[in-house]
């Protein structure tokens, strides 16, 4: 049975290489993640070092999917510091490593992603996936609104460009 877990600023350190490993498995998969091809799982620890340290300062929170006493799967939510913007928060990095694809892993980050949204008073979600993509149908099936397409916003790992579909989701704010 998969298990989905918060993971505080350290945890995140300990779980460095695991973390790094979906990552690259995603990227290296064509992922439009904000990162090109070649990537290995060392190109992420930068990254994922910065997670961390957004984590310490509540600005993220980070969820990850553990399968067979692995992680295999994580997504994060970034809280808007502008003044004007105390009730959004970004849902990132959405991934989930190719081998542990079908069992449900998304479903659960997310809904795990919007529970904790709710609970830091957040009332609304919004993200941006490729455009035809996978996961563009998994946001949709999980109650998300389409707000519209940006053509070549981004690059596909291997260099083509990448359209952009933007999602919001009002979530309730636990009392």
């Amino acid at each position: 049975m998969p298990t989905i877990r918060q993971l505080d600023a350290e945890e995140t350190l300990a779980a460095l290489h695991a973390l790094c490993a979906v990552l690259a498995d995603c990227v290296e998969g064509g992922a439009s993640v904000g990162f090109m091809s070649p990537f290995t799982p060392e190109d992420g620890i930068p990254f994922w070092q910065g997670v961390a340290e957004a984590v310490r300062r509540g600005e993220t929170l980070l969820f990850v999917a553990e399968h067979e006493g692995e992680i295999v799967g994580t997504v994060q939510v970034g809280f808007a510091t502008k003044p004007n913007q105390p009730h959004r928060g970004d849902l990132m990095k959405l991934l989930v490593h190719r081998r542990a694809r079908g069992l449900g892993l998304a479903r659960l980050l997310m809904e795990a992603a919007e529970r904790g949204t709710a609970q830091h008073g957040r009332s609304l979600l919004v993200l941006d996936t490729a455009t035809g993509e996978p996961a563009e149908a998994i946001y949709e099936r999980l109650g998300w609104e389409r707000a519209g397409v940006i053509p070549d916003y981004a690059l596909f790992p291997d260099g083509r460009y990448c359209s952009t579909t933007l999602f919001y989701k009002r979530v309730h704010p636990a009392l």
